[in-house]
């Protein structure tokens, strides 16, 4: 049998493997070498350290949760489909979730940063068509969802033997009403006020 040529991407693969079944805290050398089934060496000479290999896996991990949740997205619901989308994530792929919520983002000192780097800013102008509302209020709600989906998606992922998905779902519905109700209210009297000017 031909010797298998180890390549930095068989390397991030069998680490990205790794960490979608065991965690990230798994993904070792031995672990990887294992995996693609060779020694150490061709691991160490690939990767000079682990947080290289580690930043690799997350931005894999970034790739494959973006195509998840828009295969999953549906255009007449985009706002919460894209909601549900990420709690099926978190109940599908706990530990992909947990590195994609949880790894290390630079840059951010607001959550209009955050908003800016998590989001795809089309989303906003979707939004604001589909409900009815302006651009700054779909950014608003969207924000509020985005927080809120975050939290409740890691509870989700982190509790045993597991919260029912449709009670998460029921709960994100409400909480999107919520911030719905609140968003109008804001944009009227914001109008009020400005109408008094």
């Amino acid at each position: 049998m031909p010797k298998q040529k180890i390549t930095r991407e068989t390397i991030v693969g069998a680490a990205f493997e790794i960490a979608r079944t065991s965690g990230m805290e798994q993904v070792m050398v031995k672990a990887i070498a294992d995996k693609i089934g060779c020694s150490v060496q061709p691991i160490y000479s690939y990767c000079k350290n682990m947080d290289g290999l580690r930043r690799d896996v997350i931005e894999r991990t970034g790739g494959f949760v973006r195509e998840y949740v828009k295969d999953r997205i549906d255009p007449e619901d985009l706002f919460r489909s894209m909601g549900r989308a990420y709690i099926r994530l978190a109940k599908d792929e706990p530990h992909l979730f947990k590195i994609f919520i949880l790894h290390q983002r630079e840059g951010i000192s607001s959550l209009e940063d955050l908003y800016r780097k998590e989001t795809d800013p089309r989303v906003a102008s979707w939004i604001a068509d589909q409900w009815g509302i302006s651009e700054e209020q779909a950014k608003q709600l969207h924000l509020h969802m985005l927080i809120y989906t975050i939290g409740i998606g890691t509870i989700f992922a982190v509790t045993t033997p597991g919260i029912s998905a449709d009670e998460i779902c029921a709960q994100q519905e409400i909480a999107c009403q919520a911030f719905l109700n609140w968003v109008l209210r804001e944009g009227d009297s914001d109008l009020a006020e400005r109408g008094r000017l």
